[in-house]
């Protein structure tokens, strides 16, 4: 029989999931499975964040990201984010909406214009480059010697393309980098010391993308999510605030998902061998790999929604207003949907059912892009090295939406030892 649910009058301060120290520490997915087989839909009542409800359930997550009707991503009533103020600062007079914080019909629009760049088609046409730039890289790296995976493959490869998706200049893509982590990063984690230095910082990258902007809204149209945005007749007429809100958004969307899941492809090898060898063995499960990876790691550990009307989830009363937050990172360990989830298997029959990219409408519009960079990443792996080898415990971010890795020491091994 299954233990009793908590009432309110129990809770624990470990059933707080928001604290961004329990994916630091890496000691969140064991509270989460707690709460997944007690309650996958809980009430929290304090937090750094205000009150909210945690879904933990994958079934339950699966009903609230579909549910758009119900549950709202509208910037205005939050977000999708837990801290309502990352992006939505009323004291600081700091509003930068962006189209995956909208619901329909103004999502459907914004979301046209740019939708293209990550079409089959415009996938193809970027294979080879990836795989030159990838090559290229990997064989630059010190064999034999210990290098920060991070640094030296994760971070150029996303920045890379992500220069590329923007025909944003070459010799200054570590700025997309810096940008991305300010957007997410929260005042205290490492990244920034406070929220106005984090303004500061976007209103730097407001004026140079503006500059971009006005070079391509005066030229032919071009298939760079800058020129896009500038003649889609959704959104050549944005606000200053809502082409900042947008250009994050591509940003952190083009950044966070690929990075995290290179590098926590590199963590899943190391910790489960017998993936590796099998892999090795037969590199046809590459694509299954993918899969995998991206549901074990799971890049952003949550979106939220907030209700906008009373309903009922998981058995519980939902009221109009409520904070719901969808815990990807607890959705893809669920063992109702996940045999033995917290572990990596590479031939796992149902990977691809994971929640990182989202559902509905809101699903990730590049997540073709993001499968495929990984994909060639470790095609070209097989093709040089026997194992890259873990030389200490990864450090993990300071973050409870971007579940990623800020170093990761490794060494490659050409040969089998």
């Amino acid at each position: 029989m299954s233990q009793a649910l908590k009432s309110s009058s129990e809770v624990k301060l470990e059933w707080d999931v928001s604290r961004p120290e329990l994916f630091e520490e890496n000691r969140v997915l064991p509270i989460m499975a707690d709460m997944r087989r007690r309650q996958p839909v809980y009430y929290c009542p304090e937090s750094a964040y205000g009150p909210y409800w945690s879904v933990t359930g994958y079934k339950e997550i699966v009903e609230v990201d579909t549910s758009h009707t119900i549950f709202s991503s509208e910037q205005s009533l939050g977000g999708i984010v837990i801290d309502d103020n990352i992006q939505n600062d009323a004291e600081n007079n700091f509003h930068i909406p962006n189209f995956i914080a909208m619901d329909a019909p103004k999502h459907t629009d914004y979301r046209k214009s740019v939708q293209d760049i990550a079409a089959p088609p415009s996938i193809a046409a970027l294979s080879d480059l990836i795989r030159e730039r990838t090559a290229t890289l990997l064989d630059s790296l010190p064999v034999g010697e210990d290098f920060d995976w991070v640094e030296n493959v994760s971070i150029p490869l996303t920045t890379m393309m992500l220069a590329t998706l923007f025909d944003f200049p070459f010799e200054d893509r570590h700025k997309l980098t810096r940008w991305s982590d300010v957007t997410t990063a929260e005042p205290g984690s490492g990244i920034i010391e406070s929220q106005q230095q984090r303004i500061g910082e976007l209103m730097e990258c407001l004026e140079y993308f503006t500059k971009l902007w006005n070079e391509r809204v005066n030229a032919p149209p071009a298939f760079n999510l800058i020129s896009m945005l500038a003649h889609s007749p959704a959104t050549r007429d944005m606000s200053p605030e809502a082409y900042l809100g947008n250009v994050l958004l591509l940003i952190v969307g083009g950044n966070d998902t690929t990075r995290n899941s290179m590098s926590g492809s590199i963590n899943a090898m190391n910790l489960f061998p017998e993936q590796m060898n099998k892999l090795r063995s037969n590199p046809n499960l590459i694509d299954q790999m993918v899969a995998e990876i991206i549901r074990w790691q799971t890049p952003l550990a949550h979106m939220r929604r907030t209700a906008i009307t009373d309903t009922i989830l998981g058995g519980q009363a939902i009221k109009k207003g409520d904070k719901v937050v969808m815990w990807y990172a607890a959705g893809n360990r669920d063992e109702t949907v996940f045999e033995n989830p917290d572990v990596v298997d590479i031939e796992r029959h149902n990977a691809r059912r994971h929640v990182s990219f989202g559902f509905g409408i809101h699903r990730c519009m590049g997540m073709r892009l993001a499968e495929l960079q990984l994909r060639i990443l470790w095609e070209e792996i097989l093709q040089r090295w026997h194992l890259i080898e873990l030389r200490s415990e990864p450090k993990r971010l300071k973050s409870n939406f971007v579940n990623g890795y800020t170093e990761m020491m490794v060494r490659i091994r050409p040969t089998a030892s």
